[in-house]
């Protein structure tokens, strides 16, 4: 608990430093601790599967979503980590994902998983509630429209009733100007 409250921290230190230039010593101290972050992650990864196993058994490392999610962040962060020096725009992608980090929080705290898994199970519901009120600003827009539909596009100007907005800065020939 406390590397991700460490790489949250580090995260946010990232965001005031990232204008720095490379040589910088602030830049190349972050990196070092960014990599010191990785390695543990890493190894906790590697003490995981070594402990559970990878994949075929019932009670595998990769049988959880919330371990799925652990190892999808560890391993872009390892190969953000291993190209660090190449500067590939699909990296900048990858560099992104360092933000996934917080999430790991997630797996470790059975309050926090059980309160994400009611939210995903009310999705639907929230997308149902989302469709009925399309539906009546639908109504209501169809509503105005028939209710106003030409009223806000006159002006007059002097004596004249004017009845379209090209006619509104013309007329009798001249361009009218407004002070």
């Amino acid at each position: 608990m406390l590397l991700i409250v460490g790489s949250s921290f580090k995260l946010v230190f990232d965001t005031y430093t990232d204008r720095l230039p490379a040589d910088d010593p602030i830049t190349i101290y972050s990196s070092k601790v960014d990599l010191v972050f990785q390695v543990f992650f890493t190894l906790e990864m590697l003490l995981k599967i070594i402990s559970f196993g990878f994949v075929m058994d019932d009670n595998s490392y990769l049988s959880e979503s919330w371990s799925q999610m652990d190892f999808f962040i560890v391993t872009t962060g390892l190969i953000d980590t291993s190209l660090e020096g190449v500067d590939i725009a699909f990296l900048k992608v990858l560099r992104l994902l360092r933000i996934l980090r917080p999430l790991r929080f997630l797996s470790h705290s059975s309050s926090m998983k059980t309160l994400i898994e009611a939210l995903m199970a009310s999705i639907p519901s929230i997308m149902n509630v989302g469709v009925v009120i399309v539906i009546v600003f639908l109504m209501f827009a169809i509503l105005g429209v028939n209710l106003f539909a030409g009223k806000l596009q006159s002006c007059t100007v002097g004596f004249y009733k004017i009845n379209t907005m090209e006619e509104c800065f013309k007329v009798r020939g001249k361009w009218v100007t407004f002070d």
